[in-house]
């Protein structure tokens, strides 16, 4: 009888921390992207900007610049930039939008990343690749451009 006691006892209790563990992998793999990410000109190697990834009220991601290494101008707005977005400015602009998390995985897939420079939005697939952010932009056509992020702290 003490060991039928003793073996509930303990499945019950290893049961909850397995639950545990696994409800708190899953919030850290949904979290993975998220936070602050510094982005690099694929051409120069220059740190260009600092993106803010985050998950949105709606449940979806998303991705503001919070700051910008050596603009051509103070203050730049996005000349190009279509719809609301046009000539407002760059810094605090969303040019990433409705990523949604993929069941399981680390990655974020369907949404949008608008490129400031010249007011084109490109579908979007995000994921992480040790410690490092991937940032895929595909245009309609195929050609596709993948970009590597890296993590920073707050501006």
């Amino acid at each position: 009888m003490i060991t039928n006691i003793y073996q509930i006892y303990f499945h019950m209790h290893t049961s909850k921390i397995l639950f545990s563990f696994l409800f708190l992998f899953s919030l850290c793999s949904a979290q993975a992207q998220t936070g602050y990410w510094k982005t690099v000109d694929d051409n120069s190697g220059e740190t260009r900007s600092v993106v803010w990834i985050y998950k949105t009220k709606s449940g979806h991601y998303a991705g503001k610049i919070m700051k910008l290494f050596n603009p051509p101008e103070p203050n730049p707005v996005c000349v190009e930039c279509p719809g609301d977005k046009k000539d407002k400015p760059i810094v605090g602009l969303v040019v990433i939008s409705g990523m949604q998390k993929v069941t399981n995985q680390e990655k974020l897939i369907n949404g949008t990343i608008l490129d400031p420079e010249n007011g084109k939005e490109y579908k979007c697939e995000i994921w992480k690749e040790g410690g490092n952010l991937k940032v895929k932009g595909k245009h309609w056509t195929g050609i596709s451009r993948t970009q590597t992020w890296y993590p920073t702290t707050k501006p």
